[in-house]
């Protein structure tokens, strides 16, 4: 009697992602701005300038590409832009750097941040994240394998609780994220929070990632200070920057690292085998752009004063309630009116600040970001409660979406 045939195994859908995609979502920036072009919206979402970069920066490209930086650089940068960040590292931000063995070129600051993860973070290892925080930090701990652990920074000022910060620090911890000026809130870190973080970080053998892409961004008389400045952090600071946003070429994707040899030489394997090299021609450019003067880095900080002060006095007019920034070019604005608390009737249209943001994209045609995506922490009322505004753009954009907002206002749309 011939043996009974096994039946073949059940099928299933070969593309389900990894496990470890399964803890975070689609970007909800880019989400906004993919729906403000669904809905013919003013995208102020997502950061990225509306109006044309310096006409020197596409001078510099065009001769870079006529003079045929056409083809693979060396993986970790081209040597004179890997020269010229070195040089700039030592007199902006406090930091030696030698460009063979200290610089890395990558494709923006987003991936010398994922990067930095990985080659340091091993599965199971804590990383420190303030939140609110850049909506990247999250996605890169869980593709890193290590756990994110945060700490709150609180309003009004967005301020360090020093207890909930020394509580965070373990003997599991690996690395804490510092982001100055930072996205969302355009808090910029003090010389004694920075200390403070100095010292836990000593004491716990921890390193720290530092984006500081908004660097030259400040407003109110704020000064910047890089972490890898600070004595006790030299050897321990991926000191992260890019092109994109002082100069308004985000499209570029060039960005750099800048870190102790012993972690240079693990973060440039882990992007020799990601991207291998940032584009050669626009790596060119931005060699030529960080010799601009100092005049050049003062207009930046000007031109975006006005634009956050017009844009702030449009939505509080509005009524929206706004913390002020001082650097980068967001505003974090409260809209506690607008939401409807959980089990009661209130005044509030909307469940919470998602909704709201859903409803003006789609029907007040303006793209924000919901504020709680900044946060790991959801459904609370500290959380759920804001939306973020960016500012980089022409104030003809600024005007429209104000209009459009305080016509929302005036419907009575609360």
């Amino acid at each position: 009697m011939p043996a009974a045939r096994k039946s073949a195994p059940k099928k299933t859908f070969a593309s389900l992602p990894a496990k470890r995609l399964r803890d975070f979502t689609e970007s909800v920036i880019r989400e906004q701005t993919r729906l403000a072009h669904v809905h013919g919206a003013v995208n102020l979402a997502q950061g990225f300038p509306d109006f044309p970069c310096e006409p020197a920066l596409k001078d510099l490209a065009r001769a870079a590409i006529d003079a045929d930086f056409n083809q693979y650089s060396v993986t970790w940068g081209m040597p004179g832009l890997r020269q010229a960040i070195a040089g700039k590292m030592g007199r902006y931000n406090g930091i030696r750097a030698d460009a063979d063995r200290n610089v890395t070129v990558t494709c923006g600051a987003t991936e010398a941040m994922i990067c930095a993860f990985l080659s340091n973070l091993d599965p199971g290892k804590e990383v420190i994240l303030f939140q609110p925080f850049y909506e990247n930090y999250h996605p890169d701990a869980y593709l890193s394998g290590a756990k994110p652990v945060y700490v709150t920074l609180r309003e009004p000022d967005w301020s360090i609780d020093e207890k909930e910060l020394r509580r965070a620090f373990t003997g599991k911890t690996a690395a804490i994220v510092i982001n100055t000026p930072q996205n969302p809130t355009g808090k910029v870190f003090t010389r004694a929070e920075l200390e403070l973080i100095a010292r836990l970080c000593q004491q716990w053998n921890v390193k720290v990632f530092s984006d500081e892409i908004y660097e030259h961004i400040l407003y109110d008389g704020a000064a910047h200070v890089s972490p890898g400045s600070l004595p006790g952090l030299e050897d321990r600071t991926v000191t992260i920057g890019s092109a994109s946003k002082t100069y308004g070429i985000t499209g570029w994707r060039v960005g750099w690292a800048v870190a102790h040899e012993k972690i240079t030489d693990g973060l440039r394997k882990v992007h020799d085998f990601m991207t291998v090299c940032a584009a050669t021609p626009l790596q060119e450019a931005v060699r030529g752009a960080l010799g601009l003067g100092p005049e050049f880095y003062r207009d930046v900080s000007a031109h975006y004063l006005r634009r956050r002060d017009f844009l702030v006095q449009g939505l509080e007019a509005a009524g929206f309630r706004c913390h002020v920034p001082r650097g980068a070019y967001y505003v974090m604005a409260d809209v506690a009116d607008f939401i409807r608390e959980p089990g009661s009737k209130g005044r509030g249209r909307f469940r919470d600040d998602a909704e709201l943001a859903r409803y003006l994209v789609s029907e007040v045609k303006v793209a924000t970001v919901p504020g709680s995506s900044f946060y790991k922490i959801k459904g609370k009322a500290a959380t759920a409660h804001k939306l973020r505004f960016c500012f980089c753009k022409k104030e003809a954009t600024l005007a429209q979406a104000i209009e459009r907002l305080d016509a929302f206002r005036s419907s009575g749309s609360r």
